[in-house]
């Protein structure tokens, strides 16, 4: 079955220049697609087609009837008394209406017998609990987990919430609704790795249709199985995930010269040819005049192939600075609060020459208060940090400012890097700023734009430490590899904080993860990393987690059933509840204890007992509601 089917859709916002223009394809239900092309190529308008906030000019769109489409990227609007909780609650308004009905039936049943009311309140009921009524408590806690929307967060106003804040709480409001089909445009921009492999996972699970516009090229890997490309406003077709797309578009641009070349010389041979013909010609030869023309008419049909172009990677390397000695850093029993809030305590770590680490964490846990104390920008609460003597420390913030926005590019390089109008426009040109754009304000810039430049500035100075903080954040999939060629070129050291895990695994050497206060130091790649922590959680697998039993509503009860029976029940599923939290924690604790053996296998002998209590727990409670519905039936 089509999900979806767009035919010679066409849409322009300036007159004879269209932003879409014929374009044709089609998903099926159930597909994962990517969909790519370069800034500007069309992608947010035709989501914004898909949804109807859009109307286009020429074409067809069909989504499949009765399917819900869901947008991540558009917000909707919402009383300002909103909180957080309360939209997350506007996915079950369905079931939230049904449940007020079967409450007034009920009150109307005690006063009136009509077999209809029954009737219509067995319908309700059936669909209530199919549409998973009795526990909305269960998914939704999973979701705000999974998306790191605390509790607190849940009481805040929804207007009080940050961009990103109320990125991540849509994305839980759409799931939680269950929608048919999903329009990601750029998912992962605000989550950070636990919340991003969570997405994926439940993208595994999701039986629905998936179309994601993503610049997060590991999400991609992961998430689509077909990618669609829109260039110059039609679709280009690629029957695999983000790699496969890569080396299939690479093997079509190889293929297309290769075809060019061929015609040309072909092309230059025969017009070698024909001018031969026509210096003959001039000696009044008539059938050699008209071989000539024949020979050019050929030419002209030879000419199909248009010489294939591909987007330019950029000459561009860091200046630096030659290192001496071993000593780059040193950081002796660091710690740092915010509120009462220890972001972390006991700190220590060494850094010496050619590493090149990432620094890995939740949101909040600090990973950005880090890079400040060691630029010196934030003091530290207690502890000690020492740079090495020759260290020059180059820095670009996730955050960019600069001290003077009125001021176009070129003025912009001129004052800040010292240099002529001719070497400033050299610079910017390096890295695609060209024409009249280098006249625009910086304040005009988009964020990428914005990190661009500022990189594009870092460039020249003589760096040995080169601090990078979300360096690939708001940047298309372009500008990313400029600045992997960059990095890639960078012979010195490196540190970086990141959530693209494709830019991690290329570069780094060492992993600092911070979390719970503490930082894990684990010498070694990206992948190595990973496959210790799957070891150490493999080592401890965690059971499904069950919900208390006061998380969940209460059926309503029709007159009879066995009330002391139902309360055994219930807490005998609390009990099971509990110790399953306990045998969580415990898999927690395995991953912190994994390289202390003593402490890991005590924590091992506690699981095996518990796995014994947890065995007789459900036993019990087997029982017990197996009584329960034979007392009820």
């Amino acid at each position: 079955m089509i999900d979806i089917a767009v035919s010679n859709l066409s849409k322009e916002f300036e007159v004879g220049k269209k932003i879409l223009d014929g374009l044709t394809f089609q998903i099926d239900q159930g597909e994962r697609v990517g969909l790519l092309g370069k800034n500007g190529a069309g992608k947010t308008t035709l989501f914004k087609i898909l949804t109807g906030e859009l109307d286009w000019d020429d074409g067809e769109v069909h989504i499949a009837p009765g399917k819900g489409v869901g947008l991540i990227s558009q917000i909707p609007v919402y009383p300002p008394d909103y909180t957080v909780e309360d939209v997350l609650q506007t996915a079950f308004q369905r079931l939230h209406d049904m449940e007020q009905e079967m409450a007034d039936l009920t009150a109307r049943m005690g006063q009136d017998s009509d077999p209809a009311l029954l009737r219509r309140y067995d319908a309700l009921t059936a669909a209530f609990e199919a549409g998973g009524g009795y526990d909305t408590v269960t998914p939704l806690n999973k979701v705000c987990n999974g998306l790191e929307i605390s509790q607190d967060m849940r009481a805040q106003l929804f207007s009080s919430l940050s961009g990103g804040e109320k990125t991540r709480v849509n994305l839980a409001r759409l799931i939680l609704e269950d929608t048919d089909i999903l329009l990601l445009d750029e998912p992962t921009n605000h989550l950070d790795l636990r919340a991003t492999e969570w997405l994926e996972e439940y993208l595994d699970r999701y039986k629905g249709t998936v179309l994601a516009i993503s610049h997060d090229r590991w999400f991609l890997d992961r998430v689509v199985k077909r990618v669609i490309e829109i260039q110059e406003g039609k679709a280009e077709f690629y029957e695999g995930n983000y790699s496969f797309y890569v080396v299939e578009k690479e093997h079509r641009y190889q293929e297309k010269l290769k075809q060019y070349e061929k015609e040309q010389a072909k092309i230059g041979q025969l017009e070698k040819a024909a001018e031969q013909l026509r210096i003959w010609a001039y000696s009044g030869n008539d059938k050699t005049f008209k071989r000539a023309q024949s020979m050019e008419k050929r030419i002209e049909r030879l000419r199909t192939t248009d010489k294939p172009t591909k987007e330019r990677r950029l000459d561009i390397r860091f200046g630096e600075r030659e290192f001496r000695g071993d000593e780059v850093l040193t950081i002796k029993e660091l710690k740092k609060s915010f509120d009462g809030r220890t972001l972390f305590d006991h700190v220590n770590l060494e850094v010496v020459g050619g590493e090149r680490i990432a620094l890995l964490g939740d949101n909040g846990t600090g990973k950005s208060t880090l890079l400040k104390i060691l630029l010196g920008e934030e003091e530290p609460d207690s502890g000690k940090l020492r740079m090495g003597p020759t260290v020059k420390v180059g820095y670009l913030p996730q955050i960019i400012h600069f001290s003077h926005p009125e001021r176009n590019l070129v003025d912009t390089m001129i004052y800040d890097q010292d240099c002529s109008t001719q070497t400033a426009r050299n610079r910017l040109a390096a890295f695609n700023f060209r024409g009249e754009d280098v006249f625009k304000p910086v304040s005009a810039l988009s964020g990428g734009e914005q990190s661009r430049l500022r990189l594009c500035m870092l460039m020249d100075e003589k760096i040995n430490l080169l601090i990078l903080d979300e360096p690939t954040n708001h940047l298309d999939i372009a500008s990313r590899e400029w600045i992997e060629d960059a990095v890639s070129e960078y012979e010195g050291n490196l540190l970086f904080v990141s959530h693209d895990r494709y830019f991690i695994k290329q570069f780094a050497t060492r992993i600092w993860m911070l979390e719970d206060g503490k930082i894990i130091d684990f010498r070694g790649t990206f992948e190595e990393f990973r496959a210790a922590r799957e070891r150490a959680k493999n080592a401890a697998p965690t059971p499904a987690k069950v919900e208390p039993e006061k998380s969940k509503k209460e059926k309503p009860k029709r007159p009879g059933g066995t009330k002391e029976l139902e309360k055994q029940v219930a807490a005998a599923e609390r009990a099971v509840a509990k110790a399953e939290e306990r045998q969580y924690e415990l898999s927690l604790k395995a991953e912190e204890v994994a390289s202390n053996y003593l402490e890991l296998q005590k924590v091992y002998e506690e699981q095996k007992a518990l796995e014994e209590k947890i065995a007789t727990l459900y036993t019990k409670w087997e029982t017990l509601a197996a009584e329960l519905e034979e007392a009820k039936g």
